[in-house]
């Protein structure tokens, strides 16, 4: 016979290779990195599916349309440039998904919101250990300056440090990929030894665009990520010691 729980919604989950968790959030940030980079608002709320096919729809779509060097060309006043080097076909697809990306993820926020201030009011259970044959996940503080670091040296290792497993894996790999396209570590090798007009042909402007919106928005994450970790931690804990920690009916000697 199945049994109602006594919660009726959840604070987080813990799997194996992620933590996921509800927090406030203001809906203007997601939406802010969804305008910025169409899939980074929805890893922002945790949607891991749905930010991972708007990213790399926006990394299909954006080289057929050559949006960024559209953009390119625009911001430094080469408007025909512009013109000549948008394809239209590819373009009007790209606008349908890039706004439904970012009006999704602010929508998205209100509502998650909305359900962590009702689960937080029932005190919803939280769990603090899952362990399987692949790996072991657990509650635990860490320190949001260290994410930080990582994700500043490079791309995903902060949120490896924070046991986002797949997340972490995935904007590596994605992050290597638009490095290697754009031949950055190249362009910066020659810059550091001076040859900037060589490093300027050697750079591919389409993809390199992608990596500052990449890189400012993982180091923002890791560290968000780290801090509402630990409140999380703390959260599981004052839970724990309210129920376990003495008996209400306890009699005192004295």
């Amino acid at each position: 016979m199945n049994q109602i729980p006594p919660f009726r919604r959840q604070r987080s989950y813990l799997s194996q290779f992620t933590t996921g968790q509800f927090h406030l959030k203001n809906p203007w940030i997601s939406a802010f990195f969804s305008f910025s980079y169409p899939g980074f608002g929805h890893i922002m709320l945790h949607r891991y599916m749905v930010g991972y096919i708007l990213i790399l729809w926006e990394t299909f779509i954006n080289e057929k349309a050559q949006v960024n060097l559209g953009i390119l060309y625009t911001l430094t006043g080469e408007f025909e440039k512009a013109k000549d080097v948008l394809d239209d076909r590819w373009l009007i697809l790209y606008l349908a998904m890039y706004m439904f990306g970012i009006w999704d993820s602010y929508r998205t926020t209100i509502d998650i919101n909305k359900q962590y201030i009702l689960a937080d009011r029932e005190d919803a259970p939280m769990l603090l250990m899952k362990m399987g044959t692949w790996d072991a996940n657990f509650l635990d503080k860490r320190k949001p300056v260290t994410a930080v670091i990582w994700s500043a040296l490079f791309p995903g290792l902060g949120h490896l440090y924070l046991h986002h497993v797949i997340t972490g894996f995935f904007i590596f790999v994605y992050a290597v990929a638009i490095t290697y396209l754009g031949h950055i570590p190249h362009a910066i090798h020659l810059s550091m030894v001076g040859d900037f007009s060589k490093a300027k042909h050697v750079i591919d402007m389409q993809w390199a665009l992608y990596f500052p919106s990449i890189y400012f928005f993982i180091i923002y994450d890791s560290y968000a990520s780290s801090v509402e970790h630990n409140k999380l931690c703390e959260k599981e804990m004052s839970k724990y010691l309210r129920q376990k920690y003495q008996n209400k009916n306890f009699i005192f000697p004295l």
